[in-house]
């Protein structure tokens, strides 16, 4: 029985995956600061508005405010598919705090409380039938608590993908870490696709690793990426390696 993808609207990307990432999926998207990981969640989300896929973003870190004008940067307005209930934001930022607030149809009054978290989005994807789903990030709610990291990451997977998602978990890491963004959390996660920035001979270069990714081949490759003003666009015929502080491409 052939695998049912979906298109990840990131150039580049579905390539790497043999066709797209596989239908109810969830994956971690890890990485240190300044490496895209919000935009690679927030692009993924648009392109699926573009195919009519309903999409729902949980903003962690950031005023859902700030987010819709982060996205229009990229040209992404999402105000109109919100108003056609393709797309929601989950506010777990404010805790229904401040004017702006008031406005959020979905917010999480416990923002430290994982279950009401996943109660409002259990609603928001009911409301609109949404497809997408990216948690940004999803390291803020173990962050205190790193031995939880792998049980909220399951029960995530377990909504997300009962209810039918194909979804992005971002997680941070710190610059130098080699890790995933919490213990254990890599067993739980369908997949992991880890972004870097590194700084060779003074400069920054961008890459990307898809470490595992569940129900499909993908590649086993460093391949570099750029950041666009359209958003973000990988290059799978390029490869990348870090060696003794020296970059080799090819």
């Amino acid at each position: 029985m052939p695998i049912e993808r979906v298109e990840s609207g990131i150039p580049g990307l579905d390539e790497l995956l043999k066709g797209g990432i596989p239908k109810r999926n969830v994956v971690l998207l890890s990485g240190g600061p300044g490496t895209g990981k919000s935009i690679f969640g927030q692009q993924f989300l648009y392109h699926g508005l573009l195919k009519r896929s309903p999409g729902i973003l949980v903003a962690l870190e950031e005023h859902p405010v700030q987010v819709r004008i982060n996205m229009s940067q990229f040209g992404w307005d999402v105000r109109k598919y919100e108003a056609e209930g393709l797309f929601a934001i989950v506010d777990a930022f404010t805790a229904g705090i401040g004017e702006a607030a008031k406005h959020e149809k979905y917010v999480v009054r416990a923002i430290d409380d994982v279950q009401s978290l996943i109660d409002v989005l259990r609603r928001a994807i009911k409301d609109i039938g949404a497809e997408r789903v990216v948690v940004d990030s999803v390291t803020t709610l173990y962050m205190t608590k790193p031995s939880v990291a792998r049980s909220v990451v399951m029960l995530l997977k377990r909504v997300l993908s009962g209810l039918g998602c194909t979804s992005i978990l971002v997680s941070q890491v710190s610059v130098t870490e080699r890790g995933f963004g919490g213990p254990g959390v890599e067993h739980a996660a369908d997949g992991i696709i880890r972004l870097d920035l590194d700084e060779i001979n003074g400069k920054l270069y961008r890459s990307i690793l898809v470490y595992k990714m569940r129900g499909t081949a993908h590649s086993m490759m460093r391949h570099p990426f750029d950041i666009t003003d359209k958003g973000i666009v990988i290059h799978p015929d390029k490869t990348l390696s870090v060696s003794r502080g020296r970059l080799f491409e090819e």
